[in-house]
């Protein structure tokens, strides 16, 4: 089979518009070599080992000399047997012929067969699979070592496109940006409230950028990089996928894709415990659609709850929410025919902020908010949070700043529901912040300081957002 110049062959989950879009050619070099390297020949022993483990077949030789592996091997490009260890009884060597000389490895099995970090299903696979990498190592080794510094994903637009793309999805569901005019508090007038009042703009912009999720992946049928454009040699785990948007790569080049992955809502499997940013950008949102649901829920019929974030529904009726959300996402019912009690909402909501992946306020920054709540000068403190805000990824702003907004209103109405500022970031601390490492008495002795930066952030959110 020849090397096609048709897309398809690649697996590519980039397209756009047919007037725009001009389909790669793909490089067949290295797919030439693979139909060129040498086929497996399995050196048969003679006569029945009985000391032969029950995963091998005839290709086992039982304990013989290195010296005589090589001549049975000798003259016969791609031929290999098993013999075991003298040297350790109980080990065993696979022995295979290339480049006119006899290679030795150590074999293994644990359920599969494997020598490195593939395993396979039989020898024959493992063989095959390391006749094809030796044979263009050896061949192509110079072409290899530069063939990702000419990529056609740059020479399609490939970063542009998505860009351009992202940008339209984006500002289909987008109002006017937010402009915050900073008024100076009447608790604090600090530096931060002087400086954010002269800037021209306050908003944070949302480049929602994101990080391609790339797995180890074994590709039925020729596969292309679509990064390199060449072909993604051997028998399995040839290269790596985006489990997020499927964009298929060498691993080598998976380290040069920049950092534009656009999830396909096709390959997101669930919305809770899913990567925040990955899922605003799988449903074209700004912020999780979990959070929105949730919220103008409970504005709309919840705002005078008693205890309202503090009382806990039944949790099996939360876990109905969450799966209904796995299921249907935008799609699923949360009004009050389906759940009366407000308080299951308002559980669903912490359940899905406490499940994140990773948190709203993230492990990176998880110290730097610590640190700012322990600053002993009020005006001091503010200046700590905003900074560290501004380093949040935009998705994780977008969804704090929101809640934190909704969590204001939620005070209004302290005299019904007996939720104050100080209530709530009792409630939110843990859930929104979460120490990197997972340390009981770290976490104990963080909680007055998680409570004490969700409570500023309440109290300030007109100022710091």
């Amino acid at each position: 089979m020849a090397a096609s110049s048709n897309s398809s062959l690649s697996g590519s989950s980039v397209s756009s518009d047919p007037e725009d879009y001009q389909p790669p050619i793909w490089k067949s070099y290295l797919y030439q070599l693979q139909q060129e390297a040498p086929r497996p020949k399995r050196i048969t022993c003679p006569q029945e080992m009985e000391s032969r483990p029950k995963y091998y077949g005839r290709e086992f030789h039982g304990m013989i000399p290195r010296e005589y592996a090589d001549e049975l091997l000798a003259g016969a490009e791609g031929a290999y047997l098993i013999r075991e260890s003298q040297r350790q009884p109980g080990t065993h060597t696979l022995a295979l012929r290339f480049g006119h000389q006899t290679l030795n490895y150590r074999l293994f099995y644990d359920g599969k067969h494997f020598v490195g970090e593939k395993r396979f299903e039989s020898v024959h696979d493992l063989v095959t699979d390391a006749l094809i990498t030796l044979y263009i190592e050896t061949k192509a080794a110079e072409y290899i070592a530069k063939m990702t510094t000419n990529p056609i994903y740059e020479h399609l637009g490939y970063t542009s496109l998505l860009k351009d793309k992202m940008v339209h999805r984006l500002s289909r569901g987008r109002t006017e940006p937010r402009r915050v005019t900073f008024q100076k508090d009447e608790r604090i007038s600090s530096p931060l409230v002087r400086r954010s009042a002269l800037k021209d703009t306050q908003e944070k912009q949302c480049s929602y950028e994101k990080i391609h999720n790339f797995k180890v992946h074994t590709f039925r049928g020729p596969h292309w990089c679509e990064y390199c454009a060449n072909f993604m040699w051997g028998l399995i785990a040839q290269g790596v996928r985006c489990s997020d948007c499927g964009l298929n790569v060498h691993k080598q080049c998976s380290k040069l894709v920049p950092s534009d992955c656009q999830p396909d809502l096709r390959r997101i499997k669930k919305v809770f415990s899913c990567d925040l940013t990955t899922l605003v950008k799988a449903h074209n949102t700004t912020r999780p659609m979990v959070v929105d649901m949730c919220i103008q829920e409970i504005e709309l019929r919840g705002m005078k709850s008693e205890g309202l974030y503090r009382v806990s529904g039944f949790s099996e009726h939360i876990e109905d929410v969450r799966l209904s959300f796995d299921r249907d996402g935008e799609k699923a019912d949360i009004s009050a025919s389906a759940y009366a009690d407000i308080n299951i909402i308002a559980g669903a909501l912490k359940l899905y902020l406490r499940d994140l992946p990773i948190p709203v306020i993230t492990f990176d920054l998880y110290s730097k908010f610590i640190l700012a709540a322990k600053l002993p000068n009020a005006e001091s403190r503010l200046e700590g949070i905003h900074e560290s805000l501004l380093q949040l990824p935009p998705a994780h702003y977008e969804t704090l700043r929101y809640l934190m907004a909704h969590l204001k209103r939620v005070t209004l109405f302290e005299k019904d529901n007996l939720m104050n500022s100080e209530n709530l970031g009792i409630v939110f601390g843990p859930t929104l912040m979460q120490p990197p490492e997972l340390n009981a008495l770290t976490t104990l002795n963080d909680m007055r300081q998680q409570k004490l930066v969700v409570q500023l952030m309440i109290e300030h959110e007109d100022v710091l957002f």
